[in-house]
């Protein structure tokens, strides 16, 4: 299994895209959610994901297992909901200054995310009106709650092995660093030149015979030898396409420019035969790729 920073890392990946799904699902204005850690026999929640906020003052506060709504979401493993935030008595009030009084915030939710068996995240949704939140917005925030926790753990599943060479070998960053000139120049004849080299490093078998068809079926190396495969980085880039992860969430979980990552994706559409990133994936997956 992984550990926990991993299975961390993969909840914090997806929540930025999540957090606008729940928004839409809930109507809630405000939002704010994050991931968790051990903290001794507890758990700590360190909130660092905001949508609606007055302030910043919800972000990086930690909030322990059992303490305030969040805690109590993280104890009982299911979403947790008050309509009077100040005067309940079903929860602590550690965290009423930033909650009242800075945010003035009045019904919550708070929804565990829960990968692998352990709460991994909690997401919030809130208002500051004088109403109550209805059933269907709990509900529907433990569909994305669930939503995410899915998607985090196809990222784990499909993520590469500690040690891996592709994220630390000096070749691959110059890889990178060519992919993103590629990815930048206006130049025509340059960037067919470029577009070559970065062939000729990340493809290690012959292209597919133009004879063979635009539908034809990609091959993979290390089958039956024939045929190209995608570079490693092409791989990790389908992958995160694969759970809906956009350009720039998959830049920051690499460690790449968005420049980079569209030209990892040229490339491996142009390796697939496909127009168009969905495809690709429908492609790579068929072909054993991702």
């Amino acid at each position: 299994m992984p550990d926990d920073s991993a299975i961390a890392r993969a909840v914090d990946t997806v929540l930025p895209r999540r957090l606008h799904e729940l928004q839409a699902a809930t109507g809630l204005p405000v939002l704010f959610a994050g991931t968790t850690s051990p903290a001794g026999h507890a758990q700590q929640l360190t909130i660092d994901h905001l949508i609606g906020t007055l302030g910043d003052s919800l972000r990086q506060v930690s909030v322990l297992s059992g303490r305030g709504l969040g805690g109590a979401a993280m104890v009982r493993r299911t979403v947790c909901r008050v309509n009077d935030y100040a005067t309940t008595t079903s929860i602590t009030h550690h965290y009423d200054q930033v909650v009242v009084e800075h945010e003035r915030l009045t019904s919550l939710l708070a929804c565990p995310v829960v990968v692998h068996g352990a709460v991994r995240g909690v997401v919030y949704g809130a208002l500051r009106e004088s109403r109550p939140i209805g059933d269907v917005a709990v509900r529907n925030a433990g569909v994305v709650a669930a939503n995410i926790a899915r998607d985090a753990a196809a990222l784990l599943k499909w993520q590469a092995p500690p040690g891996r060479p592709a994220t630390g070998d000096p070749r691959d960053a110059a890889i990178d660093e060519l992919a993103d000139l590629i990815d930048r120049t206006t130049d025509p004849e340059l960037r067919y030149r470029l577009s070559r080299i970065h062939h000729g490093l990340t493809e290690p078998g012959p292209e597919r015979s133009p004879a063979e068809g635009p539908d034809a079926a990609p091959r993979v190396a290390g089958g039956d030898g024939a045929g190209p495969a995608l570079s490693p980085r092409e791989v990790e880039t389908l992958q995160h396409v694969a759970v809906g992860a956009t350009n720039a969430e998959i830049a920051a979980h690499l460690g790449i420019t968005v420049g980079t990552v569209k030209a990892y994706l040229h490339s491996a559409m142009r390796k697939l035969r496909t127009r168009n990133r969905a495809r690709a994936v429908i492609a790579a997956r068929e072909a054993g790729l991702i």
